[in-house]
């Protein structure tokens, strides 16, 4: 079990008695930059609970619950959003402040991402006008078929937390494709007694000419993946773009590969949309403690 607010009681209180012994200031409050993801938002309590990236020289990585002044500072904040902010730390208590949505900008970073841009512009402002499912919206039905030809239903796995998320065998870099498959690597250890049970992994190739159940039954392999409660998806061009479009992922050939967006996508047992993270600026063990909130 992770470290709680008893854990950062602890923290403030060891802090207090130090400072005395030092002579300085019990009232004088320290200030430190936090990354994290969003878990949950209590805008009722005027909370978040995040799981955050170790604070150098003051706490591990770690979940916890941070309050804020007033709740329109909760404005934006969502079930896997990265967030950036202070935390402010004085004698009694702490709270969030300047908290800061961090926006993934979902480029790769080389010489021809300006031309490519250029020509993909139009395409992808078609496909971004399509409205993607908003939290807390049903996720419609579709039929996909998995790495064993199985067709796999969506609605056939009611009553279990899915995640999904959304690759192209191809893809070779390390921190795209790679990286959120990886993801589910982790996850797959992480709830190794819940998967297939409780929780269900679902990988989407945009790219169903060239990937096959064959070809996904390969790229599976390379991550021991359990073909029961990971399935890797693929279909017609056609349904497979309306999935996509289902949670705003766009995805074009470009010079025999893909230019494409990042989105990994978590859905309740009821079948509801929870989150939608865009591109890979968080932790495996991030999305694993917000796939954990939901499982417990």
């Amino acid at each position: 079990m992770r470290p709680s607010t008893a854990v950062l009681l602890v923290i403030l209180a060891t802090q207090s008695l130090v400072a005395a012994r030092q002579g300085s200031p019990a009232a004088t409050a320290q200030q430190y930059p936090v990354a994290g993801m969003v878990v949950t938002v209590d805008r009722s309590s005027n909370s978040f609970t995040a799981s955050i990236q170790a604070i150098p020289g003051y706490m591990r990585a770690m979940t916890m619950p941070f309050e804020v002044r007033e709740t329109k500072e909760l404005d934006g904040l969502a079930p896997g959003a990265i967030v950036e902010f202070t935390l402010r730390v004085d004698q009694h208590s702490s709270r969030a402040e300047r908290i800061r949505v961090v926006r993934y900008q979902s480029v790769e970073q080389d010489p021809f991402t300006a031309n490519r841009l250029k020509l993909l512009t139009d395409l992808v402002a078609e496909a971004r006008a399509v409205k993607p499912l908003a939290i807390g919206e049903p996720v419609p039905d579709f039929t996909l078929t998995d790495q064993k030809r199985r067709h796999v239903k969506l609605s056939s796995l009611r009553g279990k937390v899915v995640a999904v998320n959304f690759i192209y065998t191809r893809c070779a870099l390390p921190n795209f494709c790679l990286r959120l498959a990886n993801n589910f690597g982790v996850l797959q250890k992480r709830f190794a007694r819940q998967l297939g049970r409780d929780l269900v992994l679902l990988t989407v190739t945009f790219d169903p000419v060239h990937d096959a159940p064959e070809v996904l039954a390969r790229y599976a392999e390379q991550w021991r993946a359990d073909p029961g409660s990971w399935r890797f998806l693929t279909g017609p061009a056609a349904e497979i773009q309306r999935v996509c479009r289902l949670f705003g992922v766009y995805a074009f050939p470009d010079e025999g590969l893909m230019d494409h967006s990042l989105h990994t996508v978590v859905i309740d047992r009821q079948g509801t949309l929870v989150a939608n993270i865009e591109g890979n600026q968080f932790t495996a063990a991030q999305l694993g403690d917000l796939t954990g909130s939901l499982l417990r």
